[in-house]
C-alpha cells in the first residue's frame, strides 16, 4: 500500500464513520464530516495533508500524490 492509498482508505473510513454516528447518536457528528470534507479539499490546494505526515513517519512508502 502507497501513502496516497492510505491517505484516501483512512479519509474514507473516517467519513463512514462520522456519517454512522452521526445517524446512530447525534446529529452533530455531521461538524466532524464537514472538517474532513475541508481537510480533503485544503490538501488538495496545498498539498499539506496531516495524516499523510504520520501515515510517512510510519514507513509507509510514498506514492505520486504525498512525496
Amino acid at each position: 500500500m502507497t501513502l496516497d492509498n492510505a491517505v484516501l482508505s483512512f479519509a474514507g473510513v473516517m467519513i463512514l464513520a462520522s456519517l454512522a454516528m452521526a445517524y446512530a447518536i447525534s446529529p452533530w457528528f455531521l461538524a466532524f464530516t464537514a472538517f474532513i470534507g475541508l481537510n480533503m479539499l485544503q490538501a488538495g490546494f496545498t498539498g499539506f495533508c496531516p495524516a499523510a505526515m504520520i501515515f510517512k513517519a510510519m514507513g509507509i512508502k510514498p506514492g505520486c500524490a504525498f512525496k
